[in-house]
């Protein structure tokens, strides 16, 4: 396995190299004008925008420009996002944790219940609580994520007043978090450590229907995936072989089957937690929730190319890091899975 972590962590670099070449090369249809966004930060330099792209080369040949950035990145240099008002590098250091958090608080609930939904489901094939799970599925895959985002906020928020709006904090509370001594990143957790469990409950509260949102969408694919693969492997040939040893009902359907049924839920769960860290996008505009997904959207709209290339390029190292991960763990659920 070791070897096979090590050829993987070879690639990493060569899938992120091609990958921003792809995307730099995309870059060049547009002028080099609007390739200068990016390094302009004041309105003093945007009146010496030609001096800019001159030291920045962006009429260059492709390979030099290339060369360029490429060399910038390295220095940590990836120019300036005129969405968020600072640094690239700066934006995604201060919003990934956020998305982290909300990653954390969704992907927990999403894969338990799809694995324990799942497994009833299969367990009671065509009774009462099978059809009322495959009415679920067929709810959460009908529902569109903002229209589910947007009834959530008009009956808990508008209506009843139970639940924040928008956000991440209360405006009174966005003033105390300065003085936080920052650990881990993630607000709510460090707001803990501080002694504020006014700001961590605030900071759940505001991170609660964005949750729920992304649950009821998310863990019906899962779910379903969970009860089809439960199904088969009920059928299989050493399944049946365990019940006819005398095994306990429990330990077989526990021991034989759900562990082996897990496989397809690890490849889903890894593309479901790539998405959820590359920024619930959908979910994190309706609900104002500042964290990737957000920022991106707000760079797309202002052709903010440096935001754009920085989201691209987390996004990647987020996907080849994940799908690591995943393969790691098909070894750990399944021995018959070897890594030579």
């Amino acid at each position: 396995m070791l070897n096979f972590i090590l050829r993987r962590l070879i690639q990493a670099p060569l899938v992120m190299l091609v990958l921003s070449v792809l995307v730099i090369g995309l870059t060049q249809l547009l002028t080099p004008e609007q390739r200068a966004a990016p390094y302009i930060r004041s309105d003093q330099q945007a009146a010496r925008l030609e001096q800019i792209i001159e030291e920045r080369g962006l009429r260059d040949p492709f390979p030099v420009q290339y060369a360029n950035w490429f060399g910038s990145t390295i220095r940590g240099d990836l120019g300036f996002s005129k969405a968020s008002g600072k640094d690239v590098s700066a934006t995604i250091a201060e919003r990934l944790p956020n998305t982290i958090e909300l990653s954390l608080v969704t992907v927990i609930p999403i894969v338990l219940l799809a694995v324990w939904l799942g497994t009833v489901s299969a367990l009671h094939k065509d009774r009462f609580i099978d059809q009322l799970v495959r009415v679920l599925v067929v709810l959460g895959y009908s529902l569109p994520t903002f229209v589910l985002g947007i009834l959530l906020l008009a009956v808990f928020y508008a209506y009843l007043g139970w639940l924040p709006g928008a956000g991440q904090l209360d405006i009174l509370n966005q003033f105390s978090v300065g003085s936080l001594r920052r650990y881990t990143g993630l607000l709510s957790l460090d707001a803990m450590l501080n002694g504020r469990w006014d700001i961590a409950w605030d900071v759940l509260r505001h991170m609660f229907l964005p949750a729920v949102t992304l649950v009821i969408v998310l863990s019906a694919s899962l779910l379903k995936v969970m009860r089809n693969s439960m199904l088969e492997v009920l059928t299989s040939d050493y399944v049946r072989t365990a019940r006819a040893k005398g095994l306990a009902e429990r330990t077989v359907n526990n021991k034989h089957a759900r562990r082996n049924a897990l496989l397809p839920i690890v490849t889903l769960s890894g593309s479901l937690i790539i998405g959820l860290l590359a920024g619930s996008v959908i979910t994190e505009t309706i609900f104002a929730y500042p964290g990737i997904g957000q920022w991106f959207v707000q760079s797309a709209l202002q052709l903010d190319i440096a935001g754009v290339l920085g989201f691209t390029l987390l996004s990647a190292l987020i996907v080849v890091v994940m799908n690591l991960i995943v393969d790691i763990l098909y070894g750990v659920i399944d021995p018959r899975v070897r890594f030579d």
